[in-house]
């Protein structure tokens, strides 16, 4: 009676060769990474968005601004602060010692508000490429790793002269984990991906309004 071949993924590891299990390590290794980008994330995005709603409270509360601004001082909390901040910097840098404004104030201070914005969206986005380029290209990855997988089951193949389903099986199915795994790597990456850098653009769209509305308020401040 033959002897039914252990089949497990270990075993399917074990028995690929040194291409194969490369690329079975490289796309681990990739996955891993991309998970711990997905978790950073998700908890930088929910900070973003709670110090948001927590200066948005304080900003519209009708505290003066100096005095708001004054309360922050050098060290914003949360990027809502630091786009604030840098309004104010640019407000308080354009008032000469005698009180009046310097020309062209409203356009510095859009200009100082819309760089911080700038960076902190850098900030949000940074690492989404990452699930980006594994959603895309690992795939391929694992195709390529079946390829070899599977020329060298059928060299084996040749080399016992048997066709039989118990010889040829473990060698496709060594050969097939490869692009199981790439698919694991690339399925969460893309989800995520598109997850994530939709979350980015509406906490980034949430700045630049309140930018917009700051920007109305010291207008009005500079017509007065």
């Amino acid at each position: 009676m033959e002897t039914v071949p252990d089949i497990t993924m270990w075993s399917m590891f074990a028995h690929a060769t040194i291409l194969v299990k490369f690329v079975m390590f490289a796309l681990i290794g990739t996955s891993i990474w991309c998970w711990s980008i997905i978790v950073d994330k998700t908890i930088q995005y929910r900070k973003a968005r709670a110090a948001a709603e927590l200066f948005d409270r304080a900003f519209w509360s009708g505290e003066p601004l100096d005095q708001l601004y004054d309360q922050i001082g050098g060290q914003p909390r949360g990027a809502a602060e630091v786009v604030f901040s840098a309004g104010m910097t640019e407000w308080r840098r354009s008032h000469k010692q005698d009180g009046d404004l310097i020309a062209g104030a409203q356009a510095r201070i859009d200009r100082s508000m819309d760089v911080a914005i700038a960076k902190e969206a850098a900030k949000l986005q940074k690492g989404l490429s990452v699930l980006a380029t594994t959603g895309s290209v690992a795939p391929y990855v694992g195709l390529f790793g079946t390829v070899f997988g599977i020329m060298n089951a059928f060299i084996e193949i040749a080399q016992a002269q048997n066709t039989n389903l118990a010889v040829v099986a473990p060698g496709i199915a060594e050969a097939l984990l490869a692009t199981g795994l790439g698919l694991m790597a690339a399925i969460p990456a893309v989800i995520f991906y598109n997850k994530l850098s939709a979350d980015a653009d509406r906490i980034v769209a949430g700045y630049e309004a309140f930018a917009d509305e700051f920007s109305t308020i010291l207008s009005r401040q500079l017509d007065a």
